[in-house]
């Protein structure tokens, strides 16, 4: 750990070492050029439940991996907070997420570029998708095969999933819909056993991929348990970071640049704490107005999915999850082999489907869990005894938006998450057709079959009206904030410019989901990581002068 009384100089410091983070740091000092800092404000990611697969339900609400953030009350939910995790770990959200890997439609990348992001478009992230991946895949023998060469392996794992996850395949049948080999592909509409960023049975977060492989460069430095209080600015231009560690005031100063990379949530708000945001905000906190940037903290997206549970008249899951001697069984089989139960994410089969054939591309996400589970009061995850099932569906492309506001000048306090839920008549309209879509599947023969008993509240007997209260009843976050930063042309729309460069203030940068200018359809790391992928190569082609 590098702690000095001096300010130390880098050529970049880096704040946060999540998704997109690992990846700048690895990029960054590749060539042996350039001197690096990373910082993080949590700690080591070497942990067991880390690592399982399986185990981030031990990591969903552990204060010392995790922001563990509340929302506000949420109008659109019927007042109701919501829990945010957010990574406080090495890796970030990657060490503690679901794991699932989707890179998104072409459309959402397309729509990028025309609200400002120019050369983000579906032609230019999927050639950056296909430098950084690796795949490995099954064929119908089960016979594994890999393509690509990339540091982020992409892991099919249908031959450790339960077998009541090919109940889903044949609902999906049922309902017309493709059953698709990868929807990490040109076939990216239909259902699918899902990809997870997993290498032979163990999470492979983008600390395991990108930052692990770069630790020993003379030229990274790495320091984890640190807070960054400030961006220091000398005029309009980014110079530096103030952090501190156990308490300890230290200064870093960046020759070249400052890379914000602290996710949805923390990089506006550090930017609000330097002085870079809403002047009205800033000044109520008594934080001098650095530059007037209203943009900051707006835009906020995430997506919303509601979980219906079913009691399966055959074996799911449960049967193995839910008693102690089925999970000691497991836990047996996974330390010896890395197979079995523990070794894939419960969310195993998914798929992007339309809720209206006139439609050109998908809106809506549909989940399918072998096991049914819950949460008590404490929010640890609860498997229940008895065999069951989950169905769930989240709309891809919500239009409602939110905000992320400092609510204190100190960096230690949370700020204020107003998600804005269902605030469009657009949202709400692909709500009830997402209710209707989740109501069939239910009552496909593949499905109907194994149904014992349609728990509370049943979908089924439910009216347009009735679903859309569901919803605000009992839906909640998938986990995906993003846009509080957003790329576009100017100040007025966005905070960051093509090249993710702070409107406004030289040698400053946000590279994370906080700048997607609209949310993706899918889960939100596979493009979060491929934004620092892109971001590393503008880095260094500005270092290089070749912009």
């Amino acid at each position: 750990m590098l702690v000095s009384n001096d300010t130390a100089t880098y050529d970049y410091v880096i704040v946060g070492a999540g998704s997109a983070g690992c990846v700048l740091a690895n990029r960054l000092s590749e060539n042996g050029r350039y001197s690096v800092l990373l910082l993080e404000a949590g700690g080591s990611d070497n942990r067991f439940w880390i690592k399982v697969p399986l185990g981030y339900a031990f990591t969903f609400s552990d204060p010392a991996l995790n922001w563990c953030y509340t929302t506000e009350a949420d109008p659109g939910l019927n007042d109701r907070e919501a829990y945010w995790p957010r990574g406080r770990v090495i890796g970030g959200s990657s060490s503690i997420n679901a794991m699932a890997y989707l890179r998104g439609l072409p459309r959402d990348f397309d729509d990028w570029e025309n609200a400002g992001a120019k050369g983000w478009n579906w032609k230019a992230v999927k050639s950056a998708y296909e430098e950084f991946e690796t795949h490995s895949e099954l064929d119908s023998d089960g016979n594994r095969s890999v393509r690509g060469d990339g540091p982020l392996w992409i892991w099919d794992s249908s031959d450790q999933m339960h077998p009541f996850s090919h109940r889903f395949l044949d609902a999906a049948r049922d309902m017309g819909w493709p059953v698709s080999k990868n929807l990490n592909s040109d076939d990216y509409e239909g259902v699918t056993m899902l990809r997870s960023t997993v290498r032979d049975g163990r999470r492979w977060s983008s600390a395991d991929a990108f930052l692990n492989p770069a630790k020993s460069r003379k030229n990274l430095h790495i320091i984890s348990n640190a807070l960054v209080e400030r961006i220091e600015l000398e005029g309009k231009k980014a110079t530096g970071v103030s952090y501190s560690v156990g308490g300890k005031k230290i200064a870093a100063r960046a020759m070249r640049e400052v890379i914000v990379s602290g996710g949805a949530i923390n990089s506006p708000q550090l930017l609000q704490l330097s002085g870079i945001g809403p002047a009205k905000l800033l000044k109520q906190h008594g934080i001098e107005v650095n530059l007037d940037h209203p943009k900051v903290g707006q835009g906020l997206q995430d997506h919303l999915g509601v979980s219906h549970l079913y009691r399966s008249s055959v074996p799911t899951a449960n049967a193995i999850l839910g008693n102690q001697f089925g999970r000691l069984r497991a836990g047996i089989q996974y330390l010896l082999t890395r197979k079995g139960p523990l070794s894939v994410p419960i969310n195993q089969c998914s798929g992007l489907v339309r809720t209206d054939k006139k439609l050109k591309d998908p809106d809506l996400q549909i989940y399918c869990n072998p096991a049914s589970y819950g949460r008590n009061k404490n929010g640890k995850t609860v498997v229940d005894r008895e065999s069951g099932f989950v169905l769930c569906f989240q709309p891809c492309r919500p239009t409602s938006r939110g905000s992320i506001n400092i609510t204190s000048a100190d960096p230690r306090q949370k700020p204020e998450i107003q998600p804005n839920s269902l605030s469009t008549k657009e949202d709400k309209e692909t709500v009830i057709r997402g209710g209707h879509i989740l109501k069939a599947l239910a009552e496909t023969p593949a499905i109907r079959d194994v149904t014992k008993e349609r728990l509370s509240p049943d979908i089924t007997s439910m009216s347009g009206d009735e679903m859309l209260e569901n919803f605000k009843a009992n839906a909640e976050t998938v986990f995906h904030p993003c846009g509080t930063c957003q790329m576009g042309n100017d100040r007025k729309n966005s905070v960051v410019d093509a090249r993710l460069r702070v409107h406004g203030i030289s040698g400053l940068r946000v590279v994370d989901a906080s700048v997607f200018p609209n949310i993706t359809s899918g889960n939100t790391n596979a493009p979060s990581i491929m934004v620092g992928w892109k971001a590393s190569e503008m880095i260094l082609e500005d270092a290089a002068g070749k912009p």
